[in-house]
């Protein structure tokens, strides 16, 4: 079946991970600036610099462990590290270029992030920088052009530096009204031109890996708690900001989201992914539901965690709730309480234990066929908020072939099989879904990572894990696939 005519078909970004430009246009460094290559199997780091000179880094972890960073350190620039986000893939100088293509695939929308410290280099800047403004003004400019309309996250990962040096990030409750402040100067500057708004990108970031998802230097249970409340206070002032600065504005939470099976009919591996629910959907109950759910107040009751808030911030979260509800979902994951060698690996959270009925690729991720489906239904039936899946695809290393074109069948089988799931949630369940942002429709650096080769894009970008290539720009199969989906509203997906 088809999908209906205001279906937003299109591709995601991050600045991060995609903009480059890292020292150009007066723009500020962020958390990912100072963050270094890694592989499958070697952390990315992040690297520091102590008072008395002394260099060194710290290995990110996402899944929950804690950042082991010097109290004594502030994060930094440090000779002899490769930072891929510096030039990522350079939509900074090719933005015209990628834009064409994403043109030329019929894109209805388009998602990518601010980078804040283009737009405030310190974070709290007396006045924004208007080299960074007029950045975006362009590109938003040639997305209408086209017909695309833009779907922008406020913070991607990308807390200015300066802000983290000063305050250790998200778990000082200054972040509030400086996310605030910034905000309302975006809202008015692209009113018009921006409808749709994201305000932190995958907040559940702060749980798995609160270095990116909050800036977090001192990593403990109590700051991610405090940081992710101070996360859900901005959001909804954000949200109230942009009703008042234009009703038509749209403002969407944006949650990493997984399904999960248990791996037997035991109990407790039930209640096990019962748990795992829970600690998912707070931040959905807290941003689309306006209210803390008394399984989180327990939780902190029994870790001894104090939140620093005022009552004026329930108020606020009971008033601005989200008008949608974006996600990213990327397959499901198998949990249990019984000792198994078949461990799996793979995206953020998607670990445990292996899928004996799904594929898997080089990286661990399983391609599960009915993981939008449940995910989608999951999210409408306990928040009845429109959604948006703003993430979704897989990662490959993609090789050129003999003719010169790049053959990524294994993704367009990927998609196939998630396009179909999410049309079953609107066609058979009566899901309420606005639109599909597939990541990293043009080749970007991977976020868990740190590699070019771990490939998403429906375009290939001439780039390698050490930063050398032409940055040339050769589309994939995927990329007519997915045009021909796109012009038949998803009734037709054969390739």
């Amino acid at each position: 079946m088809a999908f209906k005519e205001s279906f937003l078909w299109g591709g995601a970004t991050a600045a991060n991970q995609y903009e480059g430009g890292f020292d150009e246009g007066g723009k500020g460094l962020n958390a990912i600036d100072v963050v270094t290559n890694g592989s499958a199997t070697e952390p990315r780091c992040v690297t520091w610099k102590k008072a008395d000179g002394t260099t060194g880094k710290s290995p990110i972890s996402w899944g929950g462990e804690y950042l082991d960073f010097p109290a004594d350190a502030e994060p930094a620039l440090v000779d002899g590290f490769y930072y891929p986000s510096h030039t990522a893939t350079d939509f900074y100088h090719h933005y015209e270029e990628d834009l064409k293509l994403m043109a030329e695939m019929g894109f209805k929308c388009f998602r990518l992030s601010l980078n804040w410290s283009r737009i405030f280099p310190n974070g709290d800047d007396p006045e924004p920088n208007q080299e960074g403004l007029a950045f975006y003004d362009k590109v938003f400019d040639l997305c209408h052009q086209y017909g695309m309309e833009p779907l922008v996250t406020l913070s991607h990962y990308e807390t200015p530096l300066d802000l983290m040096i000063r305050f250790r990030g998200w778990h000082d409750r200054r972040m509030i009204d400086i996310f605030e402040n910034y905000a309302r100067t975006v809202f008015k500057y692209y009113k018009g031109k921006v409808k749709y708004w994201l305000t932190f990108n995958e907040i559940n970031a702060m749980e798995m890996c609160p270095y990116m998802g909050g800036g977090l230097l001192d990593d403990n249970a109590q700051n991610r708690a405090q940081g992710a409340h101070n996360q859900f206070v901005a959001s909804a002032k954000a949200v109230r900001a942009a009703h008042e600065i234009d009703p038509e504005m749209m403002v969407g939470q944006m949650l990493a989201y997984q399904p999960a099976y248990a791996y037997t009919c035991d109990p407790a591996d039930q209640v096990l992914v019962l748990e795992h629910d829970q600690q998912m959907l707070f931040y959905t109950d807290v941003q689309s539901g306006g209210r803390y759910p008394d399984y989180q107040w327990k939780k902190y009751e029994r870790e001894g965690i104090k939140l620093d808030d005022e009552p004026e911030d329930y108020e606020l979260l009971k008033n601005y709730t989200v008008d949608f509800l974006s996600f990213s979902c990327y397959g499901s994951g198998v949990l249990t309480t019984h000792e198994t060698e078949a461990k799996a690996s793979g995206n953020l959270g998607m670990n445990g234990v292996k899928n004996p009925y799904l594929e898997t690729n080089a990286w661990g991720w399983a391609t599960d066929p009915q993981c939008l489906r449940l995910a989608l239904n999951t999210l409408w039936d306990r928040y009845h908020k429109p959604l948006w899946i703003v993430e979704n695809g897989i990662g490959w290393s993609d090789q050129i072939a003999e003719d010169g074109k790049i053959h990524d069948d294994y993704r367009i089988k990927y998609l196939q099989a998630n396009i179909q799931s999410m049309d079953d949630a609107v066609n058979i369940d009566g899901v309420d879904l606005m639109g599909y942002t597939m990541w990293g429709c043009i080749d970007l650096v991977s976020n868990g990572t740190g590699e070019m080769k771990k490939r998403y894009g429906f375009v290939y970008v001439d780039r390698d894990d050490r930063g050398n290539g032409s940055l040339k720009r050769i589309p994939k199969d995927s990329f007519y696939w997915y045009k021909k989906v796109i012009e038949n509203k998803g009734s037709d997906l054969s390739i």
